[in-house]
């Protein structure tokens, strides 16, 4: 257990303009594809959080270079689709469920042996729902827990093209079958009950691929080459959500975030903001390989509470905990209903959100997968263990402006995990915040 403590004081307001790090789910397609394209390409923007540098040691492990030289950009030499090679030792995914799902669709693809493994976190979360559909194109895949959970071995090869219904909605188990039809003999199908994130579509039709969007799904064609084309990656929306939704629930608060991505599949946070009443504008949106991208301003104010329903939840799963927080700040009560996914992220999130908002002082309940926050409540100041889960300790933090006092977060480290230097970014929100942060 990390021993780091954040220590914030509050109340602050939120004001200026700001960036945000680089995407995560953009910077770790944006090393996978690469690595499988011909040609060597740079990668400006990319997060060097922990997660996105396990992928990048995962590709050299499967003798990929990558040079990290220029602190500003990350250079990828490809090896095109069928030039990895069997790496010597276990690969180590870290903490990054990206990572451990995305990957195992390349691997189902080549002619390698290879060993995947994880943090106690990622070997707690389910990996079945991607052995499945990969074990149906021919892969050969065994996992512990009656092939459940990692660590995991994967034996690739010829593989067979399907059409394939996601059970449920989730853009890594679409993505990881997207890639795997890149190895296969034919046309793969991707079909979905609703549309969830695109990046990996998107990327592969900049590079080169032959994607095509089919009714209710995406299709790709296999054994087509990727071209390395450079990449920029933009700030990304659910690191932007913990500012955005704390200053747009603060009266007197003034933010701008500069070139964030707004990718459709992305934004259902501004969506669940503006139905709360925020005061967001969206600007000079344009496009930066195949992605949306613009800046997001808030001016705050005090907010309602409203009702999230179960088809909004994919769109909106990694902002769930900030704006449980804020949900905290609003007149009346807002639902969340059919949040069951969270239970199995870094942490089981749900219980996490109900016991952080409750040593708050807040109004908090959870029945099976729904959580419903009364407020507006006076928060109070307290001490939060992050239980390892890098969004539960930035809410915790956030929940500093609404607290006059200090709020401790134990256990601060993983933030690294998606935003390294979000102690800095956080004591920088506002003027009046010098010194109000602290590790």
């Amino acid at each position: 257990m990390s021993e780091k403590t954040l220590k914030v004081k509050g109340p602050f307001r939120i004001q200026g303009d700001v960036e945000v790090p680089g995407d995560k789910s953009i910077s770790h397609r944006a090393v996978l594809l690469l690595a499988l394209s011909n040609g060597t390409a740079k990668i400006n923007g990319f997060l060097h959080s922990a997660d996105c540098i396990a992928t990048i040691n995962a590709m050299r492990s499967l003798g990929v270079e990558v040079d990290l030289s220029n602190p500003a950009q990350v250079t990828i030499k490809g090896v095109g689709l069928f030039g990895l090679t069997e790496p010597e030792d276990i690969i180590d995914c870290g903490n990054s469920g990206t990572l451990m799902r995305l990957i195992l669709g390349i691997l189902a693809g080549q002619n390698l042996t290879v060993f995947l493994t994880g943090d106690d976190s990622l070997r707690l979360r389910p990996i079945d729902r991607v052995i499945d559909p990969l074990r149906s194109m021919g892969a050969t895949i065994l996992a512990r827990a009656e092939n459940t959970r990692a660590p995991v071995a994967i034996r690739g090869g010829d593989l067979a093209p399907i059409a394939y219904t996601l059970p449920v909605a989730s853009a890594q188990v679409k993505s990881c079958v997207l890639l795997a039809g890149l190895f296969a003999r034919g046309v793969t199908e991707v079909h979905e009950s609703r549309p969830t994130r695109d990046h990996t579509e998107r990327m592969l039709e900049y590079l080169g691929a032959r994607v095509r969007r089919v009714p209710g799904g995406v299709a790709v064609e296999g054994r087509s080459p990727l071209e390395a084309r450079d990449i920029e990656v933009p700030g990304d929306i659910s690191s932007a959500a913990f500012a955005i939704c704390s200053a747009a629930a603060s009266p007197n608060s003034s933010l701008t975030v500069k070139r964030v991505g707004v990718n459709p599949t992305r934004i259902g946070l501004l969506r669940v903001l503006e139905r709360m009443g925020a005061d967001i504008e969206i600007r000079s949106r344009r496009v930066v390989n195949n992605e949306p991208v613009a800046d997001v301003a808030v001016v705050g104010r005090q907010l309602r509470g409203v009702t999230i329903l179960p088809e909004e939840i994919p769109d909106i799963i990694d902002e769930i905990p900030i704006l449980s927080l804020i949900a905290t700040q609003c007149y009346g009560t807002t639902s969340i209903l059919g949040a069951g996914e969270l239970r199995v992220k870094e942490s089981d999130r749900l219980q996490a959100i109900k016991d952080m908002l409750e040593r708050l002082g807040a109004s908090v309940s959870v029945e099976g997968q729904d959580i419903r926050i009364s407020g507006p409540a006076k928060l109070k100041p307290c001490t939060i263990d992050s239980r390892g889960d890098h969004r539960i300790a930035m809410t915790a933090a956030m929940a500093g402006a609404f607290v006059d006092g200090v709020v401790e977060v134990r256990g601060a480290d993983c933030v690294d995990i998606s935003f390294p230097g979000f102690d800095r970014f956080l004591a920088e929100l506002s003027s009046d915040n010098a010194g109000k942060v602290t590790l």
